[in-house]
C-alpha cells in the first residue's frame, strides 16, 4: 500500500510541476491565438492561428511594422492583430490620397494594398505620447484601428505580444513578415 501511495503521490506532484510550468509558459513567454475577420489580409487571413511571444517587450521597444495582438477595450474577451505604424513621440498624418507621413515624412511601406479611402482622425496630425503607438490593419479599407475613436493609440503595457509564427493552416506554416 505504501508503494502506491508513493507512486500516486509522485504522479500528482509531476502533474502540478506540467501543470504550472504551463501556465507559466502561456503566461509570460508565449501562446496561441487565432485571427478572426479580414483586417490583416493579405498577411495574415481569417482562421489562421498564431504564436506571439511576450518576453521581447520587456527588454526592447516594439518597432515599426512589427505584428502585436492587444485587447479592444470595448470588447469583451476580443483582441486586435495590427501592424506598428507610429511609435511614441511620433506625429502621423494620412492625407486626401491615402498616404501615410510620419512626421511630415511620407512613409515607405507597401503593406496596404489599396489606397487609404478613409483617414479617419488621422486626416490631421495625430501625435503620439512617450507611450503610445498607432497602428494599422494591413488590409486599410476593412480594418478597425488606430483611425477609429474607438481604438485610438495603443500603450505598450496593452500589447499581449508579437506575432512571430503562423502555425495554421499548414499550407502557410511559418514566420510571419
Amino acid at each position: 500500500m505504501n508503494k502506491v501511495l508513493k507512486e500516486v503521490l509522485s504522479t500528482a506532484l509531476y502533474l502540478a510541476v506540467v501543470f504550472i510550468l504551463t501556465f507559466l509558459f502561456i503566461t509570460f513567454v508565449a501562446q496561441r491565438t487565432r485571427v478572426v475577420g479580414r483586417s490583416m489580409e493579405s498577411t495574415l487571413h481569417d482562421g489562421d492561428s498564431l504564436i506571439i511571444e511576450k518576453v521581447s517587450y520587456r527588454f526592447s521597444a516594439p518597432k515599426r511594422f512589427d505584428i502585436i495582438v492587444f485587447p479592444y477595450e470595448h470588447g469583451e474577451k476580443e483582441f486586435f492583430v495590427k501592424r506598428i505604424i507610429g511609435l511614441p513621440g511620433e506625429t502621423v498624418r494620412i492625407d486626401d490620397y491615402g498616404n501615410i507621413f510620419i512626421n511630415g515624412e511620407q512613409l515607405d511601406e507597401d503593406y496596404g494594398n489599396d489606397t487609404i479611402e478613409d483617414p479617419g482622425r488621422a486626416i490631421t496630425d495625430v501625435v503620439l505620447g512617450d507611450d503610445e503607438y498607432f497602428v494599422m490593419g494591413d488590409n486599410r479599407n476593412h480594418s478597425m484601428d488606430s483611425r477609429d475613436e474607438s481604438v485610438g493609440n495603443i500603450h505598450k503595457k496593452e500589447f499581449l505580444g508579437r506575432v512571430i509564427f503562423r502555425i495554421f493552416p499548414f499550407s502557410s506554416i511559418g514566420g510571419v513578415d
